[in-house]
């Protein structure tokens, strides 16, 4: 009953929002049509498939299903035909696979994760710094941070690491909640992710400039999250420890340097990359030049033989490249809506909200509706970010927008980084959930300060 009563506050706080803001989807680069703006009843009517979208996200029903729901509504409603539905659909699913850098940073950020580099540094980390829990959870925090970072997968990122993190220090809940913010901020501004790719695609923002926009806010929840894991392990100690896995264990503390360097290189890459080129006046240290490096390294650094590293690299792209298609297909459907006129009916109630609220209102909009519907992250972006786009939001309130429905993510039952996260501190997820209450709403808190003041 609780569950319940969570969704309906969760989708009133959306349909409130959706009231007092509004939208209207173009992919970039591509001509807008004048679309006249619904009057009297068929202002109300216009809106529906939105709200039924929502609802049905809310109710767990698939993201495809739930954007054909809305999508076919909205054909009714509008007058679309099969055609104009057709073409949408072939133009709008290539737009999301031409986001090529997000994709190669993935396939790559995958590859080194399956040489073993993310695992070979905690494990040598751990033997440098002995009993000294505090420094290992910071650590540890860190690298699901740079990890997620590169990669812009947060779940199998925790796949990985939260196994490793339990048998480091234990089920600490500061350090799963620390996961769990450095995750959102990580994943929601990474250059490799799908949520980037969406907040382009929508907004018309080159991945690169919105990444450089909001680096400084994903380091300052990275931080916080570092601090907050060395606090949560000094104030309880190390609630569990296991011994190195045995292959491990046979290496030598060079042999462990060796295989973490092809991640040393591409985390280098990619953070301090675009500085060396401004300073070059040059692009030197591009995708093709990383992607080559890193490949060359995890061939000479690690287990791998050329086979497998080629394969690891490709093996890498399916993660993104499927949740791209399906993310294509559902902005089809967006666009259906779009069509109809539903947005600049909403655009137009935007004027009777209070300037200053309107971007916090969209931060916790996306916070309460990624709650219930955390496990479709990139959708919910597709419904809520070109409300902030219609409105004239800047790239770092886009931003904060896109952080805030990462950091509602991290209070989902639905959510993979949280199932991860479970499975890895082998907890019930109820309790992941509880854990992350105090920690991730106090983030959230922030977040819509900082969206108050800077936007």
């Amino acid at each position: 009953m609780a569950f319940k009563k969570r969704n309906l506050y969760s989708i009133t706080a959306a349909i409130l929002f959706m009231l007092i803001s509004g939208y209207q989807v173009f992919a970039a680069g591509v001509d807008e049509v004048s679309i006249p703006t619904p009057t009297g009843f068929k202002a109300i009517l216009v809106i529906v498939p939105i709200i039924l979208i929502i609802v049905l996200l809310f109710m767990k029903v698939d993201m495809l299903v739930a954007g054909f729901a809305g999508g076919a509504l909205a054909m009714l409603i509008g007058g679309i035909g099969i055609a104009q539905a057709n073409e949408e659909f072939l133009k709008t699913i290539p737009q999301m696979l031409s986001n090529t850098v997000p994709v190669v940073n993935s396939a790559i950020a995958m590859a080194v994760f399956a040489s073993g580099g993310y695992t070979a540094a905690l494990n040598l980390v751990r033997r440098k710094i002995g009993n000294k829990n505090e420094y290992m959870a910071a650590f540890i925090v860190i690298l699901q941070a740079a990890a997620t970072y590169m990669s812009g997968v947060g779940g199998g990122t925790a796949m990985v690491i939260a196994p490793l993190a339990f048998a480091a220090v234990g089920a600490i809940p500061e350090l799963i909640a620390a996961m769990s913010i450095a995750t959102a901020a990580a994943f929601t501004t990474s250059p490799a992710s799908l949520e980037s790719s969406v907040v382009s695609k929508l907004s018309g923002i080159p991945v690169a400039e919105y990444v450089g926009t909001m680096r400084w806010v994903t380091l300052l929840f990275a931080v916080l999250a570092v601090a907050l894991a060395f606090y949560g392990a000094k104030k309880r100690g190390s609630l569990f420890v296991s011994e190195e896995s045995e292959e491990y264990a046979a290496m030598n503390n060079g042999q462990l340097f060796k295989i973490t360097i092809p991640a040393i290189f591409m985390l280098l890459a990619i953070i301090v990359g675009p500085f060396i080129n401004k300073a070059l006046g040059y692009s030197l240290i591009n995708p093709l030049v990383y992607t080559i490096g890193t490949v060359a390294l995890i061939f000479v650094c690690t287990k791998f033989n050329l086979n497998q590293t080629t394969n690891s690299l490709i093996d890498g792209s399916i993660y993104i490249l499927t949740r791209l298609f399906q993310v294509g297909i559902f902005l089809a459907f967006i666009n259906l809506i779009s069509n109809t006129g539903a947005f600049q009916v909403i655009a137009n109630a935007a004027g009777n909200a209070p300037t200053a609220l309107v971007v916090p209102a969209a931060v916790l909009a996306g916070v309460l509706i990624g709650i219930p519907a955390g496990a479709f992250v990139g959708s919910i972006l597709g419904l809520v970010l070109p409300i902030a786009v219609s409105l004239g939001f800047s790239p770092l309130a886009i931003g904060f927008v896109t952080i805030g429905v990462g950091m509602g993510s991290q209070l989902s039952f639905v959510n993979i980084t949280m199932q991860a996260l479970s499975a890895g501190f082998k907890l019930p997820i109820i309790e992941v959930v509880k854990g992350n209450g105090k920690w991730v709403g106090s983030a959230i808190a922030l977040l819509l300060v900082l969206s108050f003041i800077l936007s």
